[in-house]
């Protein structure tokens, strides 16, 4: 029995599967890490939250940086390995899906966005820091592009942002407080692309582990918790998940 016959007859013995996806899963659609060569982080000093807050310069930079990155994330579609998911999730099988992702392939592949818990937000909206009122990010890319203006929150006069966690914000407490209850809930968890350095989201496949479920990682490159899994596949996700769960 090779690597996804043995993740398909633990899928298929699992009553409830958590996934928990990183930065791998939609490189395979064309988004690069942050990490990785030519990822954002290589290019740019990341803006801290405080910084953010607290200078005009800092948010038109932030903002300028959107814009001139959004390209290949408009461009990118869902992978095999977000349909393989949303297949799940479709059956029943699939309770959530945690993701550090910001890029919400995983609900234009046809996952409920009431099954998406995403950790660090969201980059396809924006929201205001003060009211949380979700602003659409059409009319500020037009504005910002052509006038250079900053967007404001037209229901409170606040600081809008994109829908993402920043460094130096704080991480969300309801989906934090959501993907512990699935992590605890669950019976098989499923490492998808991430490299499991980021916590303290990358406790979760432990506190399930701990729990009594099933450990899967799939990802191209070890990590420091393959020892403790049931299962390490180095392989790309979308063929894997392909054979193991049966979707093109």
């Amino acid at each position: 029995m090779d690597e996804a016959e043995r993740l398909r007859a633990m899928v298929d013995s699992a009553e409830r599967i958590v996934a928990f996806t990183g930065a791998g899963i939609s490189t395979e659609s064309g988004i690069p890490d942050f990490r990785s060569p030519g990822g954002i982080w290589t290019r740019y000093k990341p803006i801290y939250f405080d910084d953010f807050m607290a200078s005009d310069e800092m948010r038109r930079e932030s903002w300028r940086r959107k814009f001139a990155t959004d390209e290949t994330m408009l461009k990118a579609e869902p992978n095999a390995g977000h349909r393989a998911l949303a297949k799940l999730v479709e059956q029943g099988r699939m309770s959530a899906i945690i993701t550090q992702n910001v890029d919400g392939l995983h609900q234009r592949s046809g996952v409920p966005d009431s099954k998406v818990i995403e950790l660090h937000g969201n980059t396809t909206y924006a929201t205001c820091l003060d009211c949380g009122h979700r602003h659409e990010l059409a009319h500020i890319r037009r504005a910002f592009l052509e006038e250079g203006t900053l967007p404001i929150c037209e229901k409170c006069d606040g600081i809008v942002k994109t829908a993402t966690i920043s460094f130096g914000q704080a991480m969300p407490e309801v989906p934090m407080l959501r993907a512990q209850d699935e992590t605890l809930a669950c019976d098989l968890f499923v490492v998808l692309g991430s490299s499991l350095v980021v916590y303290p989201a990358a406790g979760f496949p432990q506190l399930a582990r701990r729990n009594g479920a099933k450990f899967v990682i799939v990802n191209r490159e070890p990590t420091d918790q393959d020892d403790d899994a049931d299962l390490v596949i180095h392989k790309e996700i979308g063929p894997t998940l392909s054979r193991a769960i049966g979707v093109n």
